[in-house]
């Protein structure tokens, strides 16, 4: 069986839905088929429909030699306009500013500009909905996905949680240190667990950030702003050695994206047998740590979440308890088992 996984792309920027597709094409040479990744353009804002044009026009039935493509799954927007008798889609998210972000991004446009995306925005629903409800099984990387489904479009979905990237995780020491890792935009909120940890009575409480992106000098002046330069540390993007040792060797995972759709952050850290602290309003992470209670919840407040991570990092029991809960609820997500789910239960 040869089996073609796609996903859109943009340059220099490497998703969470990027390393899941090149973990699930590993998993499935691995069983046995034969499986390459395909990158579909995802263009620009202004640029999206011709995305979609090129990635409708694209030839996903055969190969390079002539030979027939067995299974196509698809993960995001554009990717699944993708054309193939046997279509499943695993998807992480549709162009979420004109679904769960929209109100946010409306709220920052002009006259003009309202007029003009409320036009696309319709436009955008109805390719999805037409190319969506003509694939062969949907199923959902989250509970949050599967409802985005449900509420814009009435589309039908199971849920598939993502296992972890394949990485040599373990469980190591539990410091008195917080680690989180992520994109350093906007909607991943690195600020919030930043200005938290002024709040917090343990001063001994230390922050390790990993990533880069265009926030990033906003947040070394909040840290300077806060005087948190002693406690607030920054590592840059990471191998992945790198990235398994500061797993290890923290506490806990912060991790409380805006309504994020999965969050493999949350997993990883699970894996290497540490709590997640998150949000009420993180969506997927939120659904994760209550799923699997390892670790801990907190209203969108900060003297409230100071308050949780002082009464977590109190107790190195609790956290070792919770940790070795989230790895207990992980080890039950195998790639194996995803494979034959996607390849063959549709």
């Amino acid at each position: 069986m040869k089996v073609l996984i796609a996903t859109s792309d943009v340059p220099f920027v490497e998703g969470g839905h990027i390393v899941i597709a090149k973990e699930l094409v590993s998993a499935i040479n691995e069983y046995g088929f034969k499986a390459e990744l395909l990158l579909t353009p995802q263009n620009r804002f202004s640029k999206i429909f011709s995305a979609y044009i090129s990635t409708r026009l694209i030839d996903a039935e055969e190969d390079g030699i002539g030979d027939k493509i067995d299974k196509l799954i698809s993960f995001r927007y554009p990717s699944y306009a993708l054309k193939h008798p046997n279509h499943t889609v695993w998807i992480n998210h549709r162009m979420r500013e004109y679904y769960d972000l929209w109100e946010n991004f409306y709220s920052t446009l002009g006259k003009k500009a309202k007029i003009k995306e409320k036009i696309k925005r319709a436009l955008i629903h109805r390719l999805d909905n037409h190319f969506l409800k003509r694939v062969k099984k949907i199923y959902a990387q989250s509970e949050n996905i599967k409802s985005r489904l449900e509420k814009w479009g009435k589309i039908k979905s199971e849920v598939l949680y993502p296992p972890p990237p394949r990485r040599n995780y373990r469980e190591g020491n539990y410091t008195k240190t917080i680690f989180t890792v992520s994109r350093l935009v906007k909607h991943k909120r690195v600020d919030l667990i930043i200005k938290a940890l002024q709040f917090t009575e343990d001063k001994e409480i230390t922050l390790v950030i990993a990533g880069d992106g265009p926030d990033l000098k906003k947040l070394k002046t909040l840290i300077k702003s806060l005087n948190l330069g002693k406690r607030v540390s920054f590592v840059g993007r990471v191998s992945d050695s790198q990235l398994v040792n500061l797993y290890s060797n923290c506490g806990a995972v912060f991790y409380s994206p805006l309504n994020e759709d999965y969050g493999f952050v949350t997993v990883e850290a699970f894996a290497s047998a540490k709590p997640v602290i998150t949000t009420e309003d993180s969506g997927g992470v939120r659904e994760l740590v209550l799923k699997s209670k390892a670790g801990i919840v907190s209203e969108n407040d900060l003297k409230k979440l100071s308050k949780k991570i002082d009464e977590l990092f109190s107790d190195k029991n609790e956290l070792i308890k919770l940790g070795e809960r989230g790895k207990n609820w992980v080890s039950k997500l195998k790639w194996e088992k995803t494979v034959e789910k996607l390849l063959f239960d549709n």
